[in-house]
């Protein structure tokens, strides 16, 4: 395979990890015998005050002609924010631009903690039971993100307001997809709402259950999102298989899911359109720790594995990646933020020794096994 993929560092440990992602990367081009042109474009905070946009012009074309993105966490430190027009911040100037170029409607972000991994959940061990696998999938492009946002004063007093506004289509090809893949799992799916009170939250409901109609093999339930929240944190395992998001609810929820696993450095993402996709990891950009080789790249890597899964349609490569991070953990090498008191500091590893051990392990293992 011959692709063209632009890389978008982004800011704080963005470039760090995106270094030890594109070394598995290689890895993986190498063993497999593929071909990726890599080209390099700024994006976010940083590329504000080198470019004068966090999504200039010249990274568009980049993007444009690439077969599809890598994109690393966005953001700098409070004080260099402050100093970034809230039109040009990373969220409203780059990030939700790139969606809706790209009309990238499904985010694929996955929550995995195998049994063997338990330790690196604050939750109960037997909250965790046989370990925790479920596919989130947040709708990426509608709802309050994207409506229109009024800020102004009436005849009383100052107000605000964000609109939330979905259609049939924006609904549709997201619950189909979503049947889709736990159709490929033999999962269940969970959709999440709020049609208690919101008038978005019963269209959502009514329009993934006439989708539903069409999908008589696959197990499902529907949730209040409030209610969901709850549920993850007592009894997370009810939900593995699939679970359906809106938007907001799902920018919300798929980061509690992090913190049930461990670590937002366990939640990569892939985020799919009709035509074009790109990958990330669901945390920050950390800029405290920015610069001292101590992240968690799991989440960079694994997000590379989604693309050649999800975006590529290669499962064989992906599964050689997650296998690969996945021996690193069960062999009991972790990084910082995985580490509790009750583990050893001498599997502590950083984020270039993390990066090289995968490499190592795809190398290792042949082709084909």
């Amino acid at each position: 395979m011959k692709k063209t993929i632009a890389i978008l560092e982004g800011d704080g440990i963005g470039p760090e990890i995106m270094r030890e992602a594109i070394k598995v990367l290689k890895a993986v081009e190498k063993k497999y015998e593929h071909t990726f042109k890599l080209i390099y474009a700024p994006f976010g905070a940083s590329a504000y005050f080198t470019e004068g946009s966090p999504f200039p012009e010249k990274t568009k074309q980049v993007c444009d002609e690439a077969d599809v993105i890598i994109k690393g966490p966005v953001g700098l430190a409070v004080e260099q924010m402050n100093d970034i027009p809230q039109e040009h911040r990373p969220e409203l100037g780059a990030i939700l631009p790139l969606r809706k170029r790209y009309d990238t409607f499904a985010n694929f972000r996955p929550v995995r903690l195998p049994a063997g991994l338990k330790s690196f959940s604050p939750l109960k061990e037997e909250v965790i039971g046989d370990g925790i696998d479920i596919l989130m999938i947040r709708e990426l492009v509608g709802g309050i993100y994207f409506g229109d946002k009024v800020e102004g004063t009436s005849t009383e007093m100052k107000f605000a307001r964000d609109d939330c506004i979905y259609t049939e289509k924006d609904v549709r090809r997201v619950a189909i997809v979503a049947f889709e893949e736990a159709r490929k799992r033999n999962a269940k799916l969970t959709n999440v709402h709020k049609a208690n009170v919101l008038a978005t939250g019963r269209f959502w409901l009514e329009i993934v259950e006439a989708v539903a109609k069409d999908y008589p093999d696959i197990p499902y339930q529907s949730v209040l999102v409030d209610n969901a929240a709850f549920q993850l944190v007592v009894n997370p395992t009810q939900f593995n298989g699939v679970m359906l998001f809106e938007n907001m609810q799902g920018d919300i929820l798929t980061d509690q899911a992090g913190g049930i696993i461990g670590s937002l450095g366990l939640m990569p993402s892939a985020c799919i359109g009709p035509e074009k996709s790109y990958v990330e990891p669901a945390h920050g950009s950390a800029p405290d720790i920015a610069g001292k080789n101590m992240a968690n790249p799991y989440s960079m890597i694994g997000s590379v594995a989604l693309l050649f899964e999800k975006c590529l349609t290669l499962p064989e490569e992906a599964t050689d990646i997650w296998s690969s991070i996945f021996q690193i953990f069960e062999e009991g090498f972790m990084t910082r933020d995985l580490m509790g008191p009750w583990h050893t500091k001498e599997k502590l590893i950083n984020t270039s020794d993390f990066g090289d051990r995968v490499v190592q392990k795809i190398e290792e293992t042949h082709q084909g096994t």
